[in-house]
């Protein structure tokens, strides 16, 4: 892999929790395998120590262009190691890195347990060593804090320079706020990029995440001051737990379309055997084109039996291409093409990509439209952080990490995403959109039935991932590892990422720091609960769908009552509508009032039935009263 090109000594930012690792970093470049051989940098994630590595080998590339320079993560080496064994290309495999002049290694903390790993990488340090050729290595942790790693090799990592990069200064936040502003175009007023460089972020990704946020909100609301960085960038309250959203189930809709009958009173007896077959399969579900060509002949062709029967070997075919899709994703299941025995060919070569783990998972949820979801400030950041991801997927906001309680459009943002991208991008985009509980229950099952390589294959396939609910890969272990090298492959190419989750990374209890970093990089914007003015735009759009004529006053009234979620507005119109059936009436401001507004009165007293049927015990005459005249008084006592 080479190094990214977009990582540079140029656009680095030296400060002195940088100084003596970039100073070493320099030198390395320079000169590769004459100092500090072999470089190891390590510190904690979201600090720049990637960013370094790409930036020697890029530097070393300009200055010495006959060398062969090789960036590889360690769970690739890993990879690729495996695969070498299983395919018995041992050798190809010690040639290759054999040739390499300047080899970066990153990640080394993924050493821990893997002794065949830790034998190999001994093997191939030794013998880059021994013909001077520079090794250079990342981690988060300083070699000797590496837990279960071969000593030989330990002290292999130790025998060069070993440099830490710690969290950036004030002076150097600064710079660096500065230069993320000058390459995006980006203005803010005096004092505002100095008035975040004073919140202590524990890494870069995190500040610039942060000046992200203020990025978009000041798009969105004009000029801020730095009176305003605090509020925006501060930490939120912690959100209430939430439960799993419940699984939706999709309904199956058949039809049986009876062309038999039709043609049943036909002269032509060819004709009647055509059209019940016609009819059979439109019954089954599968497209009929070349027998309904066929019924339009005048006269029988010879070979009209022969046609049939190719058509019934070519639906089986298709059932047999869908099952094997479907042992893949059983989304994947329901294509179209398994419909049609005329694209028999693609069929084919779909299963055959699928197989390979060449098609990604399900796109996003046709329902979800941009159009029409509804902006307010309540969401007005997230929807415009949305529509810049839109425009220019994988350059701003990325990743996109959309946050809010359960019920505010969440999904409903994300899949819209999805949806514009597919629209704008074509059949040449393809969008996954998945659940992060999906994600983690393939994961399983790929480790189960040993698929692990299709799986990886078949997500790095897309060119756009939405995760929805994210927050249920906090405390997976594997789960969270397979994410975070998704995520590093879709971040290296430019491909956009958009996460969704009922609370901000932060708050995600379990999620490992490498990863909670990377989703702050990006944005978060939350979604709020509904304000007034959302609430007013989506009663006029729920009572309109329902084709129910409203009044100013009426959407005012139902605008100022509170609801914690857009399910509840939906549950309000549901009352009022019903309440309407029942009378017999039109909707309106008095009936609205008296559905959403019961007469308040003394609570009525539990009838004779409630006390037969309840538990004895509590229900006894000496230990409760139920019938005191203020209702206030009903109290559980001891009386004796």
């Amino acid at each position: 892999m080479r190094a990214d090109k977009r990582a540079r000594f140029d656009n680095y930012i030296v400060g002195s929790a940088n100084r003596l690792a970039v100073a070493a970093a320099h030198a390395v470049a320079d000169a590769p395998g004459a100092v500090y051989n072999p470089l190891f940098i390590y510190s904690s994630a979201g600090l720049g120590k990637t960013h370094l590595t790409h930036a020697i080998g890029n530097q070393a590339m300009a200055r010495h262009p006959d060398m062969a320079i090789e960036y590889v993560p360690l769970e690739d080496f890993v990879e690729q190691l495996h695969a070498a064994i299983a395919t018995g290309e041992m050798d190809r495999f010690k040639q290759r890195y054999g040739r390499v002049d300047v080899l970066l290694i990153d990640d080394m903390q993924f050493l821990t347990g893997r002794r065949e790993t830790q034998s190999e990488l001994l093997r191939l340090l030794n013998s880059l060593q021994g013909s001077k050729r520079q090794i250079v290595m990342t981690s988060d942790r300083p070699p000797a804090e590496i837990a279960d790693v071969d000593e030989r090799l330990i002290q292999k990592l130790s025998g060069g320079l070993i440099v830490d990069i710690g969290v950036p200064d004030y002076e150097t936040r600064v710079a660096i706020l500065r230069a993320k502003c000058e390459e995006r175009s980006v203005t803010f007023e005096p004092g505002v990029i100095e008035e975040l460089a004073r919140v202590e972020f524990t890494n870069i990704r995190e500040l610039q995440g942060a000046l992200n946020r203020l990025a978009a909100a000041q798009a969105t609301d004009g000029s801020l001051t730095p009176a305003q960085v605090n509020t925006l960038v501060g930490v939120p309250e912690p959100a209430p737990a939430s439960s799993p959203t419940a699984a939706k189930q999709d309904e199956f809709f058949s039809f049986l379309t009876d062309i038999a009958s039709a043609v049943a009173a036909q002269i032509e007896p060819w004709k009647v055997r055509v059209g019940e077959a016609v009819g059979f399969w439109k019954g089954e579900g599968y497209r009929t084109g070349p027998l309904e060509r066929l019924m339009t002949e005048k006269q029988p062709p010879e070979n009209w039996e022969a046609l049939l029967r190719g058509f019934a070997q070519a639906i089986d075919q298709l059932k047999d291409l869908e099952q094997k899709a479907s042992s893949v994703d059983p989304a994947l299941g329901g294509s179209e093409l398994f419909r049609d025995p005329e694209r028999l060919t693609e069929a084919e070569a779909f299963v055959e990509r699928a197989l390979a783990g060449a098609v990604p998972p399900a796109g996003p949820q046709g329902a979800f439209a941009r159009a029409s979801f509804e902006e307010s400030p309540s969401n007005q950041m997230a929807v415009r952080a949305a529509d810049a991801v839109i425009a220019e997927p994988g350059h701003r906001y990325n990743p996109l990490f959309l946050s809010g309680p359960s019920g505010v459009g969440k999904t409903h943002l994300l899949n819209a995403i999805g949806n514009e991208l597919a629209r704008r991008g074509g059949a040449n985009c393809r969008v996954a959109c998945v659940g992060a509980q999906l994600f983690i229950d393939e994961l399983i099952a790929a480790l189960q039935d040993g698929t692990i390589e299709r799986f990886r294959a078949r997500y790095r396939a897309a060119d756009v991932l939405l995760i929805d609910d994210v927050q249920f890969v906090g405390g997976k272990e594997r789960t969270q590892d397979e994410l975070f090298h998704v995520f590093n492959h879709f971040h290296a190419a430019g491909k956009q990422l958009v996460f969704a989750s009922d609370v901000p990374p932060k708050q995600i209890e379990g999620l490992e720091e490498r990863l909670r970093s990377r989703f702050e990089g990006g944005l978060v914007a939350e979604l709020n609960v509904p304000d007034r003015t959302l609430r007013e735009k989506l009663f006029g759009r729920f009572l309109a769908d329902a084709r129910v004529p409203t009044t100013p006053e009426l959407l005012a009234y139902l605008a100022e009552r509170s609801a914690a979620s857009v399910r509840e507005l939906i549950g309000t119109v549901h009352r009022i509508l019903a309440a309407a059936e029942t009378s017999g009436g039109p909707v309106t401001l008095p009936l609205a009032k008296q559905t959403l507004e019961p007469a308040v009165g003394a609570a009525p007293s539990p009838p004779p039935t409630v006390r037969q049927a309840a538990d004895v015990f509590f229900l006894d005459d000496e230990k409760i009263v139920w019938e005191w005249p203020d209702a206030a008084g009903r109290l559980v006592e001891e009386l004796r």
